[in-house]
């Protein structure tokens, strides 16, 4: 699978030459399928966000709203009900999953517990765009700072790649390069403070850095 990980989606003309180098094609000529579930996890986010990525409205154009051939909704929390031989075609047959964000525990349980962890690894020409928790998901922890979930067991998440992400840069009172450096200094592996024009390519494991804005990486 290729990453395009995001904090604020595809907001500028370099990350959106990423976006095309990796699907091969123009988005208007790619199948697309929407992941709102992080969304659930989160107090912050409720039906009427869901409702505006996949709807595609304008407040999505970074995301749900690029333009694509055609835009389907994959509900993780609804897979297991359903049986494999019902939605693995879908994902197989989509270009492109587009991971919205959220909380990343959250995220990161209906991954597995969907049964799509298991399919990643065979996805070799599918790219996965995440934003925000969409992206965190795919690293080995989050930080209990960015844990939203009453019910996570802890920050870990899928740990797809070998380093963390600090999303929204300067974004938030929160999110600040000080408290970047904090969270940094306890996560434990090599991380990232990313801000809205920022994006991490990975392909084959080679990371690159694509940006319009600023970032800043850590080294353990």
């Amino acid at each position: 699978m290729k990453l395009l990980l995001t904090s604020g989606g595809v907001t500028n003309p370099s990350i959106h030459a990423a976006l095309v180098q990796l699907l091969g094609k123009p988005v208007a000529e790619c199948a697309a399928l929407i992941v709102p579930t992080a969304q659930w996890g989160h107090p912050m986010c409720g039906p009427t966000s869901v409702r505006r990525v996949v709807a595609a409205d304008p407040d999505s154009r970074h995301l749900s709203g690029l333009g694509w051939a055609s835009l389907g909704v994959l509900e993780l929390t609804a897979l297991p009900t359903i049986g494999a031989d019902r939605w693995v075609p879908w994902v197989r047959e989509a270009d492109v999953l587009l991971v919205d964000g959220g909380d990343a525990t959250y995220l990161s349980h209906w991954v597995r517990e969907s049964g799509l962890a298991e399919l990643l690894p065979s996805l070799a020409d599918t790219v996965w765009v995440g934003v925000s928790a969409g992206s965190m998901v795919m690293t080995p922890r989050i930080g209990a700072s960015f844990v939203e979930w009453p019910s996570a067991p802890d920050d870990r998440t899928l740990g797809v790649v070998d380093f963390s992400i600090f999303p929204h840069l300067d974004a938030f009172p929160t999110n600040t390069m000080a408290h970047a450096q904090r969270w940094a200094a306890d996560i434990g592996v090599p991380a990232y403070a990313i801000d809205e024009q920022t994006a991490i390519v990975v392909v084959d494991g080679r990371v690159q850095v694509v940006s319009e804005g600023q970032w800043t990486r850590f080294d353990q």
